[in-house]
C-alpha cells in the first residue's frame, strides 16, 4: 500500500533483488497514476488501485490488455488486502490513510510490515487490540522500530529498562529559534542523511517525527513513555538502542538506507543476503549523541504530553500536523506556525477517554476541520 512512495519505491527494489521469494500481488497509490502504471507493467501484480477515483479511467485504459485487475477508491484497497493470496502487506500510505485499510489486513490475519507509523499513532489502543484478537502480527519497517525490534530479539522483555530513540536533529539542528522563523520549504526538504517523501522530512526536521516514532514504540513494544528516551544522533548510523536491567546497552547500526529494515521485515526471521556494501565503521570517526532541544522543536514534547493523556490525543495531533505541514508545504504558514496549529488544535478538540474506531474518524475530522480555520490567522 503506497507503492508510489519512497518506502514503496524500495520494497519493490526488494522485490527485483529476491525475485524468487516475492511477487507483488496488489500495488496501490494516492494519485501517482503514471508511476503506478509503470509499476504496474513492470511487476504484472494481480491487482492495482489508485485511491483517488477521478484517475481510475486512466489507469484502467492505459493497463488495458494486461492480465491486471484494476480499482479505485479507499474502500477498494481496504477489501483489497484481505485477500487470501497475500502473505505480507507493506503499510507504506502516508499519514491517516493507512488506518482502515492496515485494519482490514490485521482482521485478515495478515503480516504487516508496518512503514505507517500514523496508524499507532492514532489509534494505537484499538490497533494492538485487534492483533491479539485476529492474531496478526506487524513487523516494523521504519529504522528505528526495526532497531529496537533487532535488539529485543531473544531477550526477555522484562528486562530491557529503556528505550533509547536517536534522531538525526533534521537540518536544523543547528540553526537558531529566530532562525526558524525564515526557513523556507526548500530549506526543510534538505534532509541531511535521509531520502524521503515530503511529509515524512518536513516532520523530520520539525521533530515531530520522533514524536511519532515515540508514540508508535510505546504501543509496538508495551513501554511506558517515560522508559523512551529520544537523543539526537547527527550521523544516523545508530538507529536505535535498548538499555537492560544489567547496565548493558544494545545498538543496532546500519548506514542510512531504508532498503535494510525493509530487507529484514520481509525476510524476518530470516536475514537475507545482499550484495549491497555494508557499513564501514573506519568512515566514521567520530559517532555524537545529545539531547534535544524542546524549545526549538515543542513538537516532540506536545507527542509526549499527548500519549500521557492518552484517549483520542494522539489522534487530534496527527490530524493537526498533517493540516499544518501541508499548508507549509505549500508556503502558506511559517516553520514555526506548525507546532502553534497543533497546540491550539490539541487544547480545542472534546478529549475521548476510550475511544471506538468510529470516535477516532469523527476526531480525525473534526481536528482537521479545526486545524483548517486556523490558517487564515497563521497565513503568510
Amino acid at each position: 500500500m503506497g507503492s508510489t512512495g519512497s518506502i514503496g519505491t524500495q520494497t519493490l527494489d526488494i522485490i527485483s533483488e529476491y525475485n524468487k521469494r516475492f511477487r507483488a500481488y496488489l500495488l496501490t497509490a494516492n494519485r501517482s497514476v503514471d508511476l503506478l502504471i509503470n509499476q504496474a507493467k513492470k511487476y504484472l501484480p494481480r491487482k492495482v488501485i489508485i485511491a483517488d477515483e477521478s484517475l481510475y479511467d486512466t489507469l484502467r485504459s492505459e493497463l488495458e490488455g494486461y492480465p491486471i485487475e484494476v480499482a479505485a477508491g479507499s474502500k477498494a484497497i481496504a477489501e483489497a488486502v484481505a485477500d487470501s493470496e497475500i502473505d505480507i502487506v507493506v503499510t507504506a500510505m502516508v499519514g491517516y490513510s493507512g488506518l482502515e485499510p492496515t485494519i482490514s489486513a490485521i482482521k485478515a490475519g495478515k503480516t504487516i510490515a508496518l512503514a505507517n507509523k500514523e496508524t499507532l499513532v492514532v489509534a494505537g489502543e484499538l490497533i494492538t487490540s485487534l492483533l491479539a484478537q485476529y492474531d496478526a502480527k506487524i513487523i516494523p519497517v521504519d529504522s528505528e522500530h526495526s532497531a529496537i525490534f533487532q535488539c529485543l530479539e531473544g531477550e526477555k522483555t522484562e528486562h530491557a529498562e529503556k528505550i533509547i530513540l536517536t534522531a538525526s536533529g533534521g537540518p536544523f539542528r543547528t540553526r537558531s529559534l529566530a532562525d526558524l522563523e525564515h526557513v523556507t520549504v526548500r530549506d526543510a526538504l534538505r534532509h541531511p542523511n535521509w531520502d524521503m517523501g515530503a511529509k515524512v522530512t518536513i516532520d523530520s526536521a520539525s521533530m515531530m517525527n520522533k514524536g511519532f516514532e515515540m508514540i508508535e514504540a510505546h504501543w509496538l513494544f508495551g513501554c511506558p513513555a517515560k522508559q523512551i528516551e529520544v537523543v539526537v544522533h547527527p550521523q544516523s548510523i545508530v538507529h536505535s538502542m535498548v538499555a537492560f536491567s544489567d547496565g548493558s546497552i544494545k545498538a543496532q547500526l546500519g548506514v542510512p538506507d531504508m532498503h535494510l529494515p525493509i530487507r529484514y521485515a520481509l525476510g524476518y526471521p530470516e536475514r537475507l543476503s545482499t550484495e549491497q556494501p555494508p557499513l564501514s565503521l573506519s568512515q566514521y570517526s567520530t559517532l555524537t549523541f545529545e539531547a534535544p532541544d524542546l524549545q526549538k522543536f515543542p513538537l516532540l514534547s506536545y507527542a509526549f504530553d499527548a500519549i500521557e493523556k492518552g484517549g483520542n490525543v494522539p489522534c487530534v495531533l496527527n490530524a493537526a500536523n498533517e493540516i499544518a505541514v501541508a499548508a507549509f508545504l505549500c508556503d502558506s504558514i511559517r516553520f514555526t506556525d506548525m507546532p502553534k496549529i497543533a497546540a491550539e488544535t490539541m487544547q480545542k478538540i472534546d478529549f475521548i477517554a476510550r475511544p471506538t474506531y468510529d470516535d477516532y474518524v469523527a476526531t480525525n475530522l473534526e481536528a482537521r476541520a479545526y486545524a483548517e480555520s486556523l490558517l487564515t490567522k497563521y497565513r503568510k
